[in-house]
């Protein structure tokens, strides 16, 4: 085949690939006008925007405390039930005594008789007819019974259970008869005590928003018992350490490790407005924690911006109809707004969806490669002939 023929057919593919690439390119482009004018607007108009971090918690009493026995016993009464209202000082229940009773009684006749003995001595050592040291011996015993007189009396003062605060008994109280255990690691709880009028939320906030959380945030939440209703708290504490204290791994050869892919969480405590008194202990809090508010905020749907290489804009449709591209400053956003800082004005007319001058630029150059790939592979097979 003539060496010549062969260049002639090469450039004139190459010819053709050039003219259909900018045919395809100025169709494109074409195309893309049409949908950008045929495509939805949206009027730019004014919201209340606000940013959020949602978390679950528990509702807990601000204040209460659990009522335990300082001696071990078992409980002879009970004396008040669930939900009623107690004071402090208040008596609420009781232990058996009897054993201690004993212990008193034989107590109070040793000092007694100790009381008279130590009388005789101090006489007698008055008239010269005894000795300091004897005088001094039967104080001392006299003093000891007085002494074992008071702990019989204040450990039976130990079985009288007290109210320490004004509320709310929680809870049924334990049963007459049960066995009351005291100590500092796991006494027996008797009953729990509440103030009731102020409560909280314990809730537990993931470690990519607790630095988004500040004390006196506000924030709302929901619970099942009352689904239409919204009650209102505000951030009061935030936790300086994680709910598992997994940064705490002295003496822990795999803290590290097996701590590596858990989702870290830290406790934020949130007080509660229920002025009605709706809420128990326990319930499950729904919270959203409100991290931004902007009202009366200018505002687009965030399916119309657009971002390249020089950042965000919108395409608008002037008044004379002409279509232009603007760049815009955003704030910001929820699930489908987007606050607009800069660029746009209330009432534009922006595009909500399109095809931009970005996607066109991008289908060219594809296309370019592809021709410039068509025509190298076609110089190949030319050389190889």
């Amino acid at each position: 085949m003539n060496k010549k023929f062969i260049l002639k057919v090469v450039a004139a593919l190459v010819v053709v690939g050039v003219i259909a690439y900018f045919a395809y390119g100025s169709y494109r482009e074409n195309k893309s006008k049409e949908m950008v004018a045929n495509a939805k607007t949206v009027t730019v108009e004014r919201r209340n925007m606000r940013t959020i971090i949602e978390a679950t918690g528990t509702i807990a009493p601000v204040d209460y405390v659990d009522v335990a026995p300082k001696k071990t016993g078992r409980i002879t009464s009970v004396l008040v039930k669930e939900n009623e209202v107690v004071h402090k000082g208040q008596l609420v229940a009781t232990l058996d005594s009897e054993e201690l009773e004993t212990k008193k009684e034989k107590a109070a006749i040793d000092v007694r008789d100790k009381e008279s003995k130590y009388n005789r001595v101090k006489y007698l050592y008055n008239i010269g007819a005894k000795s300091q040291e004897e005088l001094e011996t039967a104080k001392f015993n006299y003093d000891t019974a007085v002494t074992t007189l008071a702990s019989a009396q204040a450990d039976i003062n130990d079985t009288l259970i007290y109210a320490s605060m004004d509320g709310v008994v929680v809870g049924e109280p334990q049963s007459v008869g049960a066995m009351a255990t005291q100590g500092t690691n796991n006494p027996t709880v008797i009953m729990r005590i509440a103030d009731l009028s102020k409560k909280k939320i314990l809730a537990k906030i993931d470690e990519s928003d607790i630095g988004d959380i500040k004390v006196g945030q506000n924030a709302e939440f929901t619970v099942d018992a009352y689904k239409n209703e919204t009650f209102r708290a505000k951030v009061t504490k935030i936790s300086q350490t994680d709910t598992a204290n997994l940064w705490n791994i002295k003496g822990s050869s795999s803290g590290s490790s097996s701590s590596s892919n858990a989702v870290i969480y830290y406790y934020v405590t949130l007080d509660v407005e229920d002025p009605e008194s709706k809420l128990f202990p326990a319930m499950t809090a729904r919270v959203t924690v409100l991290k931004d508010v902007r009202e009366n905020a200018l505002a687009i749907p965030i399916a119309s911006v657009k971002a390249d290489g020089e950042g965000a804009y919108v395409m608008i449709k002037e008044d004379n109809g002409r279509i232009t591209r603007r760049a815009v400053q955003l704030g910001i956003s929820d699930d489908d707004y987007v606050e607009v800082v800069s660029g746009l004005s209330e009432g534009d007319k922006i595009f909500q969806s399109y095809q931009t001058a970005a996607v066109i630029k991008t289908e060219r150059r594809d296309e370019a490669a592809r021709l410039n790939k068509k025509d190298s592979s076609s110089k190949g097979k030319k050389n190889a002939n």
